[in-house]
């Protein structure tokens, strides 16, 4: 009887830990999942909208992704201007891979913590790629939105960057801007003593641990931001680590359409070309640079 006791102790108690773990589990990945204090967001452009949030991801986030990552790294590619197609390129230099939405708790409280600072459907949103840059490895100016219809096709442009850092970096590794125009609020945060050569040549956010970079690649209308013109600058010293989360105009969670270009994208292009806008706004409603707009069946540009 008494080792009937005892055994039955042991398994109350190794019960009530299970649930005290899982209860911790669950409340931590309700807690990381939607509280965003505006006050550690700094705007540093206005021209490309790009903002920087200090601090949004915690010490156990950050490693967390990590260690998901290092075992299935490949080296990075980029998609062909034309055909759509992923390749690699010296252009990009790191390697990477992509997290699904709901891998744990965890990777689903970032979800949730992205969508309620961006204010974008985490359906839109494409899984976040965790990337590794080691010494001198890059990756050169370029744009998040597409220039191909391969890629468009699926969610529309890339209407928004989160850009987190998993880790500090000795030296090198900032995001750069080429073109874009520094804000107020930012002038003289990052001093050129702090700054890589690469750095230099434009409004530059040094990788900090835990800070998130978010930066829009359309215009409010639309049409693609040329200023949005970016770069992830050569790691000189150390080793850095990033995740990136792309948001597009629609949902990204949606199955590719087969019927081609020729199609409405939203059930209210109809009422919309009705009232004249495929005249007053033809980047969204028929398209622009070459790519198809999201109201081209309506406003019978096929």
């Amino acid at each position: 009887m008494n080792m009937m006791r005892r055994v039955w102790g042991v398994l109350v108690v190794a019960l009530l830990l299970m649930l005290q773990w899982h209860g911790a589990w669950s409340s931590y990945a309700g807690s990381a999942s939607a509280i965003i204090d505006p006050s550690k967001v700094k705007q540093i452009s206005w021209k490309p909208r790009a903002f920087v949030y200090q601090g949004f991801l915690s010490e156990l986030e950050c490693e967390h992704m990590i260690s998901i990552a290092k075992s299935e790294l490949k080296r990075s590619a980029v998609a062909d201007n034309l055909s759509g197609e992923s390749k690699l390129s010296e252009f990009r230099t790191s390697s990477g891979m992509f997290i699904p939405k709901n891998k744990d708790p965890i990777v689903a409280g970032i979800e949730d913590k992205i969508s309620s600072w961006t204010f974008l459907p985490k359906e839109n949103g494409e899984d976040i790629q965790v990337l590794r840059y080691e010494q001198g490895q890059k990756y050169d100016p370029h744009y998040d939105y597409f220039v191909d219809k391969v890629n468009i096709a699926r969610g529309g442009h890339r209407v928004a960057t989160v850009l987190m850092y998993l880790s500090d970096v000795t030296s090198g590794g900032e995001t750069v801007f080429p073109n874009a125009e520094e804000s107020q609020h930012h002038r003289g945060s990052e001093t050129s003593d702090d700054l890589s050569e690469c750095a230099k040549k434009g409004i530059a956010v040094k990788p900090r641990r835990g800070d998130a970079l978010l930066f829009f690649n359309l215009h409010p209308n639309a049409v693609p931001d040329t200023i949005s013109l970016h770069g992830g600058c050569p790691v000189i010293e150390g080793e850095k680590w990033s995740a990136t989360k792309w948001i597009h105009v629609d949902s990204f969670d949606k199955s590719v359409r087969a019927e081609g270009d020729c199609i409405d994208q939203h059930e209210n292009c109809e009422r919309w070309a009705t009232l004249g806008e495929c005249t007053n706004n033809p980047a969204y409603m028929v398209g622009s640079q070459g790519l198809p707009g999201y109201c081209m069946r309506s406003c019978n540009a096929c």
